[in-house]
């Protein structure tokens, strides 16, 4: 039974109404007997479990004969009938088979596929109940991992909307079973691909051109690339539009850039949408699971978009890392504002800087920023992006952050750290160590890489947490967002 639509079986008896995101804890209390046999711990068993937890996957949490239990789609306080699907001697993994007792925190998902599609994973959560989870998720890999279990760690910092925040949307593109285009997010855990005309938590200005973009791949006869067969040529369908200035970048990310009649219909969008700056090509011939390639071509337009972010002016590219809830991303750079304190005479290295999101408003409350960043295309645009601001205190540098930070001549007051999810390799940290800065900021994506990265500097460093602020950057997600602060 989809979690997305809650209600009892037919015949029960039960009588529901519910509006999208409105509590549905009003539901009958007893849709399933209570009185089947007693059921073993093996696969495709169907037991009774109360959710007590959220995992950083995203599941929900139960125990049933002390054995945990993970189900996707389920809520903290959920009475749940589960089917198992695979169990160990310790825990099991199972699907919902119907809600005996929904949680007061169940709310009706937004989006129609909820249940299905593999982008969202806490839609059918409320937004309180989500902070909450996310804010224990810090805690505990902290305190797990990091060994850190009386650091300060702030309230998640919410996000203004909870919807519709992506600036950016990358799709996987198939076809149907009566050969119809299709875009769309592949199922949890598989590559099956759930086909969407419209998506709720990416910015709704993105909506209109996901189903007729579709349309026009159809019309056009351009082939689908098939990843079994390794066959055809279009990937994905990429859009991209700045949050502040509402410009859109449509990119077609493909083995190919020999489409039929592709100058003919980017010169159509561009015309019919007034909004869309560029159409490009980016060429991915690999087999690959990255999505982008190394070569972008601009077909009609322009390759870039035109944002403003903290009062700055960004060029950004379709294929170089943003981030793509700027609206909590700017909040969480005014939080390390506040928090540095800066009075213009420090000397601040961003290590992973990328286009400078962060490195360029906190070069004008410094004596000079350092930029570093392995990918050479970030660099450029960071470079350009300090020229439009007439920011003239920045050097950027290209190479690994590990081979950089040894080389630097000077020693800097702070660091910024704002790595991948896999988090710091160990030579950053030893670099980062010998070079002792008397503060460190740690961006970080993943609880589990900076509660690990935070061990090490704070037990063979010398570096303690000062505080941790969350901040809620993937709203109706497991994923959560972090700045901590550390001082030598």
């Amino acid at each position: 039974m989809p979690s997305s639509t809650p209600f009892p079986p037919e015949n029960s008896g039960a009588s529901v109404e519910a509006s999208v995101g409105s509590p549905v804890s009003q539901m009958s209390q007893s849709v399933w007997p209570n009185d089947l046999d007693e059921p073993k711990w093996q696969q495709g068993e169907t037991i009774q479990v109360m959710i007590t937890d959220l995992s950083h996957g995203g599941d929900g949490v139960g125990r049933w004969q002390e054995r945990v239990v993970f189900v996707p789609n389920t809520v903290p306080g959920d009475v749940m009938r589960v089917k198992l699907t695979k169990v160990k001697a310790t825990h099991g993994f199972g699907i919902p088979a119907g809600i005996v007792q929904p949680s007061p925190h169940r709310v009706r998902p937004a989006c129609i596929v909820a249940d299905k599609c593999g982008g969202c994973q806490w839609q059918q959560v409320d937004y309180d109940r989500q902070l909450a989870a996310k804010h224990h998720l810090v805690v505990d890999a902290l305190a797990r991992i990091g060994k850190l279990d009386s650091v300060r760690v702030d309230a998640v910092m919410p996000a203004a909307a909870p919807l519709g925040y992506r600036n950016k949307a990358t799709y996987p593109l198939g076809r149907s079973q009566i050969n119809a285009v299709q875009a769309g997010y592949y199922r949890k855990g598989s590559h099956r691909l759930v086909n969407l005309n419209q998506c709720p938590v990416q910015d709704q200005r993105l909506d209109p051109m996901l189903a007729e973009v579709k349309q026009d791949i159809g019309a056009r006869q351009w082939k689908i690339y098939n990843e079994k067969l390794h066959q055809g040529h279009l990937k994905h369908l990429s859009l991209r539009v700045g949050r502040h200035t509402g410009e859109v970048l449509l990119t077609l990310i493909s083995r190919s850039v020999k489409l039929k009649g592709i100058h003919e219909q980017a010169a159509q969008w561009l015309e019919r949408y007034p909004s869309l700056v560029g159409v490009l090509i980016n060429l991915n011939w690999k087999k690959t699971n990255a999505i982008f390639g190394p070569e972008t071509y601009c077909i009609a337009g322009r390759p870039y978009l035109q944002e403003k972010f903290a009062d700055l002016d960004f060029h950004i590219q379709p294929s170089t890392f943003f981030q793509v809830n700027t609206d909590q991303a700017e909040r969480l750079l005014a939080e390390i504002q506040a928090e540095l304190g800066l009075t213009g005479q420090e000397i601040l290295v961003d290590a992973y800087c990328g286009v400078g999101t962060f490195t360029l408003p906190l070069s004008r409350q410094v004596k000079q920023c350092i930029g570093l960043e392995v990918f050479a295309e970030s660099i450029t645009q960071a470079e350009t992006n300090a020229l439009l601001n007439n920011i003239d205190n920045v050097v950027f540098k290209i190479g690994d952050v590990a081979a950089l930070l040894p080389e630097l001549t000077v020693t800097p007051d702070i660091v910024l750290l704002d790595p991948p999810r896999k988090g710091c390799e160990p030579e950053v940290l030893d670099a980062l160590i010998a070079l002792k800065p008397q503060r460190i900021v740690y961006v970080s994506c993943n609880p589990a890489t900076l509660a690990r990265d935070l061990k090490v500097l704070c037990e063979s460093g010398g570096y303690r947490v000062h505080r941790v602020q969350p901040a809620d950057f993937f709203p109706q997600t497991s994923h959560v967002e972090c700045a901590t602060f550390l001082v030598a």
